[in-house]
């Protein structure tokens, strides 16, 4: 071994010969560990560049499932109430397949809105009132249950009204009832709006804008609200008041949302047959889902609590 070829020896490089090229720096290929331990190398991707990544990178939109619908109803000793919100959720199904449609009640019948909640385990939700207006149960009782539940990720849709559609059903199961078209604009011709009651000034705030929806859909025949319990007047009061007005040709709406214990007392009340709940009309199952797409595009904290507004 002659002294430039000795270790710690360096030859001078010959005149007009390039110098040599440092080695390539290997870099370690990235690669995903699956669950059983097996490893599989994974595509180097601009994290910013989505546009750019491969396909099997992007969710289809079947991979995210909507968040679940649970309808909270509140409840009957009626078995007819709830063989009456079931065949509405059906209709809410066919109108959006695919939806996962669920139901809970605040009392009397099951499941409790708790037990729903659990059911969900960890799901994403939304729960529509299947309430008229702002009370009670919209304003303390949802919001608790779901505080309760905090596996469960749940926002609070509006109740059903006031909302144009109901005004729509209500004059619906008016016509079933044997409201005549040709009364609208008559002098002799009213409607009593037939509602639960509540003493939470909201609630009837609530109920008289769905009058003067009903009233407008009529045509301008007068819609006098009365409530079957906790506020004035009842339903026999506002028949009463109508009749010394000279409105002999009245009619009861039942601004119930299932049969039920409200609406029988307020159809005996009925000088005539008063009109049903509204029920399973197909207005109310295309007005459940108006409220579960009005949550899903509240994002804001304080969009979410308008949703508690009128609207």
């Amino acid at each position: 071994m002659t002294l430039a070829q000795r270790p710690g020896n360096l030859r001078p490089a010959r005149s007009g010969s390039p110098p040599p090229s440092p080695a390539p720096t290997r870099v370690p290929a990235l690669s995903l560990v699956s669950r059983n331990g097996t490893r599989r190398h994974m595509h180097r991707t601009r994290p910013s560049d989505t546009s750019r990544r491969p396909a099997a990178f992007r969710p289809s939109p079947a991979e995210a499932a909507p968040p679940t619908l649970l309808v909270v109803a509140h409840g009957s000793r009626d078995p007819q109430a709830l063989r009456t919100v079931l065949a509405l959720l059906d209709q809410v199904r066919d109108l959006r397949p695919g939806l996962d449609v669920r139901l809970g009640h605040i009392e009397l019948n099951q499941p409790l809105l708790p037990e729903a909640l659990g059911g969900l385990r960890g799901a994403d939700a939304v729960l529509v009132p299947l309430l008229l207006g702002r009370g009670h149960h919209v304003k303390h009782d949802l919001p608790a249950a779901a505080a309760a539940a905090p596996s469960a990720r749940t926002r609070i849709a509006a109740p059903l009204g006031p909302h144009p559609l109901l005004a729509e059903a209500l004059y619906g199961r008016l016509v079933e009832a044997g409201w005549d078209p040709a009364d609208e604009g008559g002098r002799r011709a009213a409607v009593v709006l037939a509602a639960a009651g509540s003493r939470d000034p909201d609630s009837a705030q609530d109920t008289r804008r769905t009058a003067r929806m009903l009233a407008e859909r009529l045509g301008g025949v007068p819609v006098v609200p009365a409530y079957a319990s906790a506020a004035t007047p009842t339903v026999p009061a506002a028949l009463r008041a109508l009749a010394a007005r000279g409105r002999h040709r009245t009619f009861v709406a039942s601004y119930f949302t299932a049969p039920g214990r409200f609406a029988s007392a307020a159809a005996s009340a009925a000088p005539r047959t008063a009109a049903p709940p509204l029920g399973a009309h197909p207005a109310m199952a295309r007005l459940l889902l108006h409220r579960y797409d009005q949550a899903l595009s509240a994002t804001a904290p304080s969009e979410m609590v308008s949703l508690l507004a009128p609207a």
